[in-house]
């Protein structure tokens, strides 16, 4: 099955939602519960925040998840290892994936980067396998950026601590 996203209206809806309030928690929490009420067949939408060597949970809409990620494990350690989005069609291919919801079949996972320091991920997981097309790669790319800017700008609001 294939499933379409506006993701022009999306960027747009997303920008005009976190506009002019300043505190990235609040923009990053709401930003998180629109993708998860607007993208179809979706299960779980949030970010992980890269604190030192390990990701944190931080703002999310789903089931309870996973607190802690080792770099390097399971497809969101794997996508800030490698700094570079992970589609995956089937998670239980994956090797190494961590199941925090044994509903998940598929994910797409965006680095967030921000002069060149990996801040987190975004993290999309969903019940359908094969969910994520190449079109949902690149708008989601498109909304990783504004969520990148939106912790870039305060960074204290989500506890990151930037490198100069």
């Amino acid at each position: 099955m294939h499933y379409e996203t506006d993701y022009s209206l999306l960027l747009a809806q997303s920008r005009a939602l976190i506009e002019g309030e300043p505190d990235s928690l609040a923009n990053v929490s709401n930003l998180c519960a629109l993708l998860f009420q607007t993208l179809d067949a979706v299960n779980w939408a949030g970010v992980y925040l890269l604190r030192g060597d390990e990701l944190v949970l931080g703002p999310f809409q789903g089931q309870n998840a996973c607190v802690r990620i080792a770099i390097g494990a399971g497809v969101c350690g794997t996508a800030v290892a490698e700094r570079r989005l992970l589609c995956v069609d089937d998670v239980h291919q994956f090797d190494g994936h961590i199941a925090c919801d044994a509903a998940s079949q598929s994910e797409i996972v965006v680095p967030l980067i921000h002069n060149e320091q990996v801040l987190g991920v975004l993290d999309i997981d969903s019940p359908v396998k094969a969910r994520f097309s190449a079109a949902d790669e690149r708008g989601l790319a498109d909304i990783a950026q504004l969520l990148t800017h939106c912790m870039a700008d305060h960074p204290q609001s989500v506890g990151l601590i930037l490198n100069p």
